[in-house]
């Protein structure tokens, strides 16, 4: 054999044994939230990324749920969705009636890592429009107190309980008001809340009143109803009457959150995706309470799921993204930041979720009020609804319109947005 011929024996050889390199597909991926939120995000990436080399995630991500919307909303006009996004049940139906979104009820019928009994139904359910499932859900959770212990202890008032009520709620909030200095302005406020529709929606269910005039099939809100009105008056006069919560000119100096971080709010009306935030504190130690309850225990539900859009180019890679992060290594990764209540029933029921070396410390309160969630209803015009009821609501709440007149306009200024809907 000739020296060349050797040298191209032994090249074809070593050739033979080579495996060529995957090409990689690339999917992105858009999320909302805040800081603390996104790092959660990135582990789920890398997770993802390392046990399917070959695709290649792009992460983007919006602080802001209304920026989010309106950049989702831009992107979707000029065809160039993200492949793979997180959406809120209350908005994902825009983008579903418009043909933005992929069904992914065939994907999950046919997946072997998830199934669709393995989800607590609330969050199931929220994600079926038009007959079809849209989105995977992704978590559950209710809308919570979270409270200062320290300013219960320091103020000798007793802690929520799981059953108290309106009442043992304001008495709490009025105990909690103070003017620590003595100057004649309020430095520590009972609660703080966003004045909106969705903050209200389940004090209005338990005091037995409706969001909507038929919660199956809506024509209008029902804002101006006798049990509504009386819930959205409890609710506006504890800033305009007890002044227990931040007037405009104090939020707009310091809003809630800000002043629960720093200490100076005892009580706090949020979902589970604060924890990570929380977890910061070190001044003082916190815990969640489920809502005080009015006639009735209700609760209001709230839920982001992994959608999927009808232009992403491989749907295969982008599903896979989808079931691997609703998988129960992926729930069981985003469960350690704090940031979910796992959808899956066996993940939130697991360590993984209830670490007891974790605030807060009551964490099954979130598990607990599953059964007693409801959710708005679903609709492509719901966000504008929302939208427009919340700005009349907030001018109640800053003492600017009387609570009728909020309800009136509310009622009447989302009429348009119900018959854009086919509703007659």
């Amino acid at each position: 054999m000739s020296k060349r011929c050797f040298v191209w024996l032994t090249i074809l050889l070593l050739c033979m044994g080579c495996r060529p390199r995957p090409v990689a597909e690339t999917v992105s991926f858009m999320v909302f939230g805040e800081p603390a939120e996104v790092t959660a995000y990135e582990q789920l990436v890398a997770a993802f990324e390392a046990q399917y080399p070959a695709i290649d995630v792009q992460l983007s991500h919006v602080a802001s749920q209304g920026d989010y919307q309106q950049r989702l909303v831009t992107a979707f006009s000029s065809g160039n969705p993200p492949d793979v996004m997180l959406l809120n049940y209350r908005r994902y139906a825009f983008f579903a009636a418009q043909g933005g979104l992929e069904p992914l009820g065939p994907y999950l019928a046919q997946s072997e890592l998830i199934h669709e009994s393995d989800f607590f139904t609330p969050t199931i359910e929220a994600f079926r429009f038009e007959g079809h499932l849209w989105c995977i859900p992704q978590n559950v959770s209710s809308l919570v107190v979270y409270y200062n212990r320290d300013l219960f202890n320091a103020a000798g008032v007793d802690y929520p309980t799981d059953d108290w009520t309106w009442d043992e709620f304001l008495s709490r909030a009025r105990a909690l008001t103070r003017d620590t200095d003595g100057d004649g302005q309020i430095d520590q406020y009972g609660v703080g809340l966003s004045p909106g529709l969705f903050r209200l929606a389940p004090f209005i269910w338990q005091n037995g009143g409706e969001l909507v005039d038929d919660p199956l099939q809506p024509t209008r809100l029902a804002l101006d109803s006798p049990a509504a009105l009386e819930a959205l008056r409890w609710f506006v006069d504890l800033q305009v009457q007890e002044g227990v919560a931040p007037d405009l000119v104090a939020e707009t100096t310091e809003d809630s959150e800000s002043r629960f971080l720093n200490g100076r709010l005892a009580m706090y009306l949020n979902s589970r995706r604060g924890v990570p935030t929380y977890r910061t504190i070190v001044a003082f130690e916190w815990d969640v309470a489920p809502l005080p309850r009015g006639r009735q225990a209700a609760g209001i539900l709230h839920s982001d799921g992994y959608c999927m859009a009808a232009a992403a180019s491989n749907k295969a890679a982008a599903w896979a993204l989808i079931e691997f992060a609703n998988s129960p290594p992926g729930q069981e990764l985003m469960a350690s930041t704090g940031r979910t209540v796992p959808s899956l029933v066996r993940i939130a029921s697991s360590p993984a979720f209830l670490d007891p070396a974790l605030p807060p410390a009551n964490s099954r309160v979130f598990i607990d009020t599953v059964p007693l969630l409801r959710a708005v209803p679903i609709m492509a015009n719901w966000p504008a609804i929302e939208e427009t009821a919340s700005r009349q609501i907030e001018q109640a709440f800053y003492g600017q319109i009387s609570v009728e007149e909020a309800a009136a306009s509310a009622v009447e200024l989302t009429r348009p947005y119900f018959q854009a809907s086919g509703s007659p």
